[in-house]
């Protein structure tokens, strides 16, 4: 599986996660991005030892699209302030089976995580462990499909919590088209290529030496976006 590297300097490297390769190893043994992108560091590079390589944000492993990396620790912490002060910007395209009762509308939930089941669900504010989720979406098309009425949409992804756009959209109602783990409407799915319709698009920071800000964007494609006609936004 290779990897589009989008954008390299000494301090960060951009690139497209195909989606079914998880970011971190797992216990399925399979070829992770931040191995991946180790390997082809050291390869180019020419270098004795492992280099050093952060990974500042996650995509799930069903998740395809745009992630930075940081190359050196001063990076590493840099990034990870601007994501924690909301300067670091992420945008998401997805399809959902269902409508969304508004075009443009912001979720704000309280999400608690299961590691046993490596789930999140919604829970009430206060309840111990609850972490605050919030997103804005604008719907950009509505299709009557075969399938049902599916929604194209965009989403800007406020805070980062586990698994939280598929369960935010799911408590709604209108689960990420593909995702046999929180859409009812694919839970008794055995055999799937992995590929859900959510697609990290678009990701905008501030660099970490130069302070240039920095915008990179790549289109989703795969068979679960193929359900619909998509439009560049």
């Amino acid at each position: 599986m290779k990897v589009e590297i989008l954008y390299e300097d000494e301090d960060i490297l951009v690139c497209v996660k195909p989606y079914g390769m998880p970011v971190q190893g797992d216990k399925s043994r399979d070829t992770d991005l931040v191995s991946y992108l180790k390997n082809y560091i050291f390869e180019k590079e020419d270098m004795e030892e492992e280099p050093y390589l952060a990974m500042v944000h996650r995509l799930d492993r069903p998740v395809g699209g745009v992630m930075v990396f940081a190359k050196a620790q001063k990076a590493a912490a840099d990034l990870s302030d601007q994501i924690q002060d909301g300067t670091m910007t992420k945008f998401y395209q997805a399809v959902i089976t269902g409508e969304l009762p508004e075009d443009v509308g912001i979720m704000e939930d309280y999400l608690v995580k299961d590691g046993r089941t490596n789930t999140s669900k919604i829970v009430k504010k206060g309840t111990k462990g609850a972490k605050r989720a919030k997103l804005q979406y604008e719907v950009l098309d509505v299709f009557e499909t075969n399938q049902g009425i599916l929604s194209y949409i965009l989403i800007e992804l406020m805070t980062g919590r586990h698994h939280q756009i598929r369960v935010q959209m799911a408590g709604r109602g209108a689960g990420i088209y593909g995702d046999t783990k929180y859409n009812p409407v694919f839970a008794k799915i055995k055999k799937h290529d992995g590929q859900i319709a959510l697609y990290a698009t678009r990701l905008e920071f501030r660099h970490p030496s130069t302070g240039e800000r920095m915008v990179f964007k790549t289109e989703p494609e795969g068979a679960a976006f193929d359900v619909i006609e998509l439009d560049e936004f």
